[in-house]
């Protein structure tokens, strides 16, 4: 019974004995917060890398159906660098007079050659049950659309020992509604 008793009696002060942490009480002591950043462009010696340049070629309607409409989008990318440069990845929103048409990403888009371009498509389908009565007979009418084509886009650079970077671009205009 002692030996219970003793055996009772030492667990709490075992749990005690644990050391406190140090409260700094100094007003001078530094805060550390980590944050994570996107890496901006490398500045190598002699070379100057630059965004890539985004532009809306053409919106075709491939398939036009009372409800459900089906477009393409040609969007260009221009590489102004001395270099090569890949887009891994590139995530967009496209929006149609104001109504966002849609949004979505695709991967492993291209490689633009140096000082050179490069188009790619995009085909969605769109609904024009929650849309603006007006964009429908816009696009009924082959009428010219006003656009916003916003996102971003990750950039690597084919030049060794540069880490990728992620180019912004919001573009909007007025392009032609064509039927294919």
């Amino acid at each position: 019974m002692r030996r219970l008793f003793f055996i009772l009696m030492i667990i709490p002060l075992l749990f005690t004995c644990k050391s406190r942490p140090e409260i700094i009480d100094s007003i001078d002591a530094p805060l550390v917060y980590v944050v994570e950043i996107e890496p901006e462009p490398e500045e190598i010696p002699g070379i100057e890398i630059l965004e890539p340049k985004f532009s809306i070629i053409s919106i075709v309607i491939l398939q036009a159906d009372l409800v459900v409409t089906e477009f393409e989008t040609t969007l260009r990318v221009e590489n102004p660098n001395v270099f090569a440069v890949e887009l891994s990845r590139i995530e967009y929103e496209l929006f149609g007079n104001g109504s966002l048409w849609v949004e979505g990403s695709a991967k492993n888009i291209f490689v633009i050659p140096a000082e050179s371009a490069n188009d790619t498509k995009f085909k969605f389908e769109m609904n024009f049950i929650n849309m603006d009565r007006r964009l429908l007979n816009d696009v009924i009418a082959m009428r010219q659309i006003n656009y916003r084509f916003k996102g971003n886009a990750r950039v690597q650079p084919e030049i060794p020992n540069v880490m990728a970077f992620t180019a912004n671009y919001d573009i909007s205009g007025l392009s032609d509604v064509n039927r294919r």
